[in-house]
């Protein structure tokens, strides 16, 4: 037997393991690392029972909204469904009060838990960019506010706060341990880091893979930013290797909280996606590659991978996003992120042949009138996604 075999028989044995997990029905558990957002700058899009059933299709538990919209928070009530909610930017200004922290809490928060199984509340979006640096100095006043609205009230067990990074934060993030924060947020991000480390909450950025091929498509390969198998690249200080850039940049970050002195902090993706569609300078912007991307990136997420820098501890990504939204401003791509169009049909095919007979213009969401048939999608879903998953392990090197 020559050495390559041995190093292929671990990942044969993970194989099995996950082959007898699938059919044991138990594989749904794995999935926890994944969530998706749940956008509404859209026309018609469909009312949030139905969405709610988009996401079991997706075989999805877990969502974020940008807002604290009463109608989802009212419907998602038992669906034991996670959501995350989110505080508009524009209302973090009235939230540098306490008084007026606890009044947010109480009236959007506390009447819908604990049926709506709300798990975090993000202050803010993005707060600091490279064009607008106006509202980061709210960002920690609010933090510290509404989680000292949420102690008061007896719900910061159950709920964790953060705010949400775009990658504008770091001044370095290439190779992964030279990843840095910029000194105009440096303190500011001290400051989060310690909340953070002391509430046990994580850190959440929004990491896009596209913008970085999109900026530079002939020095950066095109599998290597959509999960396909590829050469990667090697960390040189660390010596650690990345077949995929979205792990690269997770891990720029953690070693930019190391830097600051926070070890410890769990790094998690807050969105991160591909567009079906673009202008035409948006190159990379196509149902192909968004397909390859998410599909790829959710096979990963099956199998409950972690970054190479904590490989033994499961990376938590939200996709980004649920429906196209043709009412974002911007160009082309902003509006069509979504795995669905606002009417709820696919505006990709994934692969996964259940998801594609969903349809929010019907009145119920079933997959089929026969269960013959039922059984054989579920069938072509399962044999899909093992076979995804075998890909996956035999061209990683574990």
């Amino acid at each position: 037997m020559t050495s390559r075999t041995f190093t292929r028989l671990p990942n044969l044995i993970h194989v099995f393991l996950l082959l007898s997990l699938v059919f044991s029905g138990n594989i749904l558990q794995r999935v926890t690392s994944l969530g998706i957002n749940y956008g509404q700058v859209g026309n018609d899009l469909p009312s949030p029972d139905k969405v709610i059933n988009l996401l079991r299709s997706l075989r999805i538990t877990k969502t974020r909204i940008y807002d604290t919209n009463p109608q989802i928070l009212t419907s998602f009530a038992n669906s034991n469904i996670e959501i995350i909610v989110t505080i508009e930017n524009q209302v973090l200004p009235l939230l540098q009060d306490p008084q007026q922290a606890l009044q947010w809490v109480n009236s959007h928060i506390k009447p819908y838990v604990p049926a709506t199984r709300i798990t975090g509340i993000m202050v803010g979006n993005e707060l600091f960019t490279d064009e607008d640096s106006s509202l980061i100095g709210y960002m920690m006043p609010a933090i510290i506010n509404i989680h000292k609205a949420l102690v008061q009230l007896g719900l910061d067990r159950y709920i964790q706060v953060s705010s949400p990074s775009s990658l504008a934060v770091l001044a370095e993030s290439y190779p992964p341990s030279a990843g840095s924060f910029k000194p105009e947020v440096s303190s500011i991000m001290q400051q989060l880091l310690d909340f953070l480390e002391t509430t046990k909450s994580p850190f959440w950025i929004n990491a896009y893979p596209y913008f970085a091929y999109k900026d530079n498509p002939k020095e950066i390969p095109i599998d290597y930013v959509l999960f396909n198998r590829n050469v990667g690249m090697t960390d040189p200080n660390t010596k650690l290797h990345y077949d995929n850039m979205m792990y690269a940049q997770v891990d720029a970050v953690a070693f930019a909280a190391a830097k600051l002195g926070y070890r410890n902090i769990e790094v998690r993706v807050a969105e991160t996606g591909w567009p079906s569609k673009g202008d035409a300078g948006e190159t990379g912007a196509s149902p192909l590659n968004a397909a390859t991307y998410n599909r790829n990136l959710m096979m990963r997420q099956f199998a409950g991978e972690g970054t190479p820098v904590r490989r033994n501890s499961r990376l938590d990504v939200y996709i980004f996003a649920l429906f196209n939204e043709d009412m974002k401003p911007g160009p082309t791509s902003e509006k069509n992120y979504g795995i669905f169009r606002p009417d709820g049909s696919l505006a990709y095919n994934l692969g996964f042949s259940t998801m594609a007979t969903t349809t929010a213009n019907s009145e119920t969401f079933t997959y089929s009138s026969s269960a013959t048939k039922r059984a054989k999608m579920s069938l072509e879903y399962w044999t899909i996604l093992v076979l995804a998953m075998i890909q996956v392990v035999l061209w990683r090197r574990i």
